[in-house]
């Protein structure tokens, strides 16, 4: 038959058999009794007789099936493989390939909560930045254009450091597809964080760390809430390990409160000398959550208070309270720095220091000092602490309750 056009094939009449129409070199089109019409390609590989179906006439042009056949033609002729085997070997990968629902739901499991004390917070990003985009797609068929998109997404609703953490984020789990070979590349290659981050160097002055003292007591949040930020400050330890403390974890006895190692940033169990200020915060803090197991529970759940929780107050009470007090903008995090450096500036060694901040050391002098630093670091935080009532105006017991303010 001499070439096919698109008159020749809708004028092809059903029989009351299923039959073929060849032009050149296999290419052809099967009619059906029914009337529908399938382009084909019929073909010999390795001896064996073999058809490979191209797409239904109602959906593929004339034009789009010749691609399609050129293709196919090209894989039997020039690399002499089967096309039909290839097509049903990629179906099947289709079939089977992970879709980025399923990626996030194994790289929580299989990764995240294995090695990431905040695979929580992993879990949140995908679930609310990825989820709702690429949920149904295959994970192989995500593009480097789609991170970047995905990213100027978020950039563009006024959160660009939440892009650089989605980002981080989605370029962890891409490698672990890769690893696992779910993927065969990632999409992230030479994508850059989308926001530029300045470290944070916001330390807050004598005169600000009163005014945050006095100050708390008017913001918009809970009295335990208040409590955690001020142990913050005085323990200079992480808002999180502090949130997520147990009273069974602090001796008000040998005034010592223990981070175990599944709780410390760094996986090392951390000791941390109670102040005298510190112990009068805690004794306070268990007149209202003592019976609780936690010493932050929250509010709306069997576990303790949330990260995000303290920094939504302080948020909050921000422009109204800290701002009108002459504090410039600070976060939770930043009342460790301060205590940190306000201790270096009063003489306390920086080994001391780093040895309060649970800082990891991986020199081989360290490896070799096994000396706790117990009484170093006890001395320093009483010290810190007395300095810390210096700087409030006053020498008194601090544990007296203040009425909190409405959530």
């Amino acid at each position: 038959m001499k070439l096919f056009t698109d008159k020749k094939i809708k004028n092809l009449k059903a029989k009351d058999h299923i039959y073929d129409i060849r032009e050149n070199n296999g290419f052809a089109i099967r009619i059906f009794p029914s009337g529908e019409k399938s382009w084909v390609f019929i073909y010999t590989h390795n001896g064996r007789k073999r058809r490979m179906t191209l797409g239904s006439y109602k959906t593929m042009s004339l034009a789009q099936a010749r691609i399609k056949y050129n293709e196919a033609y090209k894989m039997l002729k020039v690399e002499s493989k089967d096309p039909a085997l290839a097509q049903k070997q990629e179906k099947t990968h289709n079939r089977d390939s992970s879709s980025i629902d399923q990626l996030i739901d194994e790289y929580i499991e299989k990764w995240a909560k294995k090695r990431k004390r905040s695979w929580k917070e992993d879990q949140r990003l995908l679930n609310k930045e990825v989820k709702p985009k690429w949920g149904k797609c295959k994970a192989k068929d995500i593009t480097k254009r789609d991170v970047v998109l995905l990213l100027e997404d978020i950039v563009e609703r006024g959160t660009p450091i939440a892009a650089n953490r989605a980002f981080a984020c989605i370029r962890r789990m891409f490698n672990f597809a890769v690893e696992r070979d779910l993927v065969t590349s990632t999409p992230c290659t030479a994508i850059k964080a989308p926001a530029k981050e300045n470290q944070r160097d916001r330390c807050l002055s004598q005169t600000e760390i009163k005014s945050f003292w006095v100050n708390l007591d008017k913001a918009y949040m809970s009295e335990a809430t208040r409590l955690a930020l001020k142990l913050q400050l005085v323990t200079a330890q992480r808002k999180g390990e502090i949130l997520a403390a147990e009273w069974n974890e602090i001796n008000l006895d040998t005034k010592l409160w223990i981070i175990p190692d599944t709780k410390a940033k760094n996986g090392i169990e951390h000791r941390v000398p109670l102040s005298t200020l510190a112990i009068e915060l805690i004794i306070k803090l268990k007149k209202i959550t003592g019976k609780s197991r936690w010493l932050f529970p929250s509010a709306t759940s069997k576990l303790h208070m949330r990260g995000e929780s303290v920094d939504r107050a302080v948020r909050r009470s921000s422009e109204k309270i800290f701002q009108q007090a002459n504090i410039k903008h600070f976060t939770p995090h930043d009342l460790r720095r301060t205590a940190a450096t306000h201790m270096t500036s009063i003489g306390i060694p920086r080994l001391v220091v780093s040895k309060i901040l649970n800082h990891a050391d991986s020199s081989i002098t360290a490896i070799y000092d096994r000396h706790s630093y117990d009484a170093e670091k006890l001395n320093a935080l009483e010290t810190w602490g007395n300095k810390v009532k210096q700087f409030i105006g006053t020498t008194e017991n601090l544990t007296n309750i203040v009425e909190p303010n409405p959530l």
